[in-house]
């Protein structure tokens, strides 16, 4: 028995491949491209960095990104019912059914951290806007009690829930305000509101991202940041570290968890060509990281900032004062913001599709009722984490997401058939490809996620 494809009968799908590429662009483009990849790049020392980087995009693209698109077109389900088909050929539906829990679990909690970061990043849009951003000026301190007050930091959990109980709301109005949009985006559906907003952002993010690269390019001193992104150093090729932290950072930054893609293939239709469609996803992705490194590194460089700044210090606060110091900097802030608000939306929707489509297919509610369910239990808990959101984000994408993407990388590769896995990667291609698709998702991608996983941790304990 094999891992038989499902119907997709009244069930909402993507109009066309621009649109769900643009869509699974939208979802992989994050902040893991413009707050670390930048420094990722400057930390190892540019090409250095990025020779095996590019390495794993490729492999990754091929296999992990390919095979879930795949495992949710195979099925029409997302990772729950999508894991119990793979099981239910192996003769235990339900073993797959409770496997399946984890990435969609995964899911809605790094969907309720990025529901405090994407409310942050709400309140500089609006401030760039405003102009109110670029009137703190270059005065370092004001601009860090800035964020201090939009992201306060409480050591607990216990801690954060008495802080916001006591009045201390830190970003509660513009966290409400980013998770209300993005739920009323996901109340419209995928071809009228997931689609169509991704059809308008990913584009304009990537023009704006390409014209702020321009402008920088021409400002006094940023030369030593292009000097920083095209460094090779041959010698640091022999590092290990370089090698795990280089695929880590296209393991994050392609989206690769079990959940997202998974569900985003279930919406596509047979038709559609899934190489053509990862490579592209891979390949935008990586064009947007690179954009958010051509104008971050030389910007610091510029405004003679320190290019080992990382995490969300280097957005909200250390650009800031660079933005600011520089010619036309209130409209390069306000453009940026921007760029920033459309990646980090996008995302936040993908992560937020996984559960409400789970409520949808296992408890058949409504849409409208599974945005508003899920998008209440995401605003109360995101609400309570404020103090707490990196331990939080770490502990997520540290643990939970590599371990759901080797589950779904296992379950497309390994528990399904070879034949029916290379079918459903060749449904709608016109040269299919051949078994060495397989072959790679089974002998290098899924070790390389467990690996992904135990060096995660490793480095989090060293840490």
């Amino acid at each position: 028995m094999e891992c038989k494809e499902t119907a997709l009968k009244q069930r909402d799908m993507f109009r066309t491949r621009g649109g769900f590429i643009l869509a699974c662009i939208g979802s992989a483009v994050g902040m893991g491209n413009i707050w670390r990849f930048p420094i990722m790049v400057s930390q190892w020392g540019g090409l250095t960095f990025l020779l095996p980087y590019f390495l794993f995009v490729v492999i990754i693209a091929l296999s992990g990104v390919l095979g879930e698109f795949a495992l949710g077109r195979m099925t029409g389900f997302g990772p729950i019912g999508a894991f119990g088909k793979c099981t239910e050929a192996r003769g235990s539906k339900n073993s797959g059914r409770v496997i399946g829990i984890l990435p969609v679990a995964g899911s809605l909690a790094l969907a309720i951290g990025y529901t405090v970061v994407v409310g942050w990043i709400f309140k500089y849009t609006f401030m760039g806007i405003s102009g109110s951003l670029y009137g703190l000026g270059t005065d370092q301190n004001a601009i860090i009690e800035t964020f201090s007050r939009t992201a306060p930091e409480t050591a607990s959990l216990a801690q954060s829930v008495s802080t916001v109980m006591q009045g201390g709301l830190g970003n509660t109005f513009w966290l409400t305000v980013g998770l209300a949009v993005g739920i009323v985006i996901m109340i419209f559906g995928i071809s009228s509101g997931i689609e169509k907003v991704n059809k308008f952002m990913m584009p304009a993010l990537f023009l704006l991202l390409l014209g702020l690269a321009v402008y920088v390019s021409l400002l006094p001193g940023s030369g030593e940041g292009y000097r920083y992104i095209f460094a090779l150093n041959p010698a640091g090729l022999k590092d290990p570290k370089l090698w795990i932290f280089a695929f880590g950072q296209a393991f994050f930054s392609l989206s690769v968890a079990g959940n997202g893609s998974v569900i985003y293939g279930s919406y596509l239709s047979k038709d559609e060509d899934l190489v053509y469609s990862a490579c592209r996803v891979a390949l935008f992705d990586t064009i947007a990281a690179l954009l958010a490194a051509f104008v971050i590194l030389p910007a610091m460089a510029s405004g003679g900032g320190d290019l080992s700044r990382g995490g969300p210090g280097l957005m909200f606060i250390w650009l800031v004062n660079i933005f600011n110091g520089m010619p036309g900097g209130r409209i390069v802030g306000m453009i940026f913001f921007i760029c920033v608000l459309f990646a980090g939306l996008s995302s936040l929707v993908n992560l937020y599709e996984a559960p409400v489509a789970t409520l949808q297919e296992v408890f058949k509610l409504n849409r409208l009722f599974a945005c508003l369910l899920i998008g209440t239990l995401g605003c109360v808990t995101a609400i309570a984490i404020q103090g707490i959101t990196g331990p939080w984000m770490d502990a997520v994408s540290i643990y939970i997401c590599p371990l759901g993407a080797a589950l779904a990388g296992f379950m497309f590769f390994c528990v399904c058939k070879k034949e029916t896995a290379l079918s459903a990667v060749n449904t709608g291609r016109s040269k299919p490809v051949g078994g060495w698709v397989v072959l790679l998702g089974r002998y290098l991608y899924v070790p390389l996620a467990i690996v992904a996983l135990i060096a995660g941790a490793v480095f989090q304990g060293i840490g």
